[in-house]
């Protein structure tokens, strides 16, 4: 694993590689893939609550109506967007 310092709170953005770790500041690095979790529906509904409570904020850049999912796909792959883009249903 590779840690990278994190700045400090409200400076930007910070990157960690690689595998678990603890970094400091009380902030902790998990390595997830999708397919480890793929059934965890209790981590999604934790994720649903933090997010709720403001605990946890999505950076989200853009939300598309399912229909234009080729714009959308269009736009990730042109690049440059900060945060998620999102489909709605």
């Amino acid at each position: 694993m590779e840690v990278v310092d994190l700045p400090e709170p409200h400076a930007g953005p910070g990157r960690a590689r690689g595998g678990d770790g603890d970094p400091g500041r009380g902030i902790r690095l998990h390595r997830v893939m999708v397919a480890q979790v793929a059934g965890r529906t209790d981590w999604l509904e934790e994720l649903r609550r933090d997010a709720e409570d403001g605990w946890l904020t999505p950076r989200v850049a853009r939300t598309f109506p399912a229909e234009q999912a080729p714009e959308a796909h269009r736009t990730l792959e042109a690049g440059g967007t900060r945060g998620r883009l999102l489909l709605t249903f």
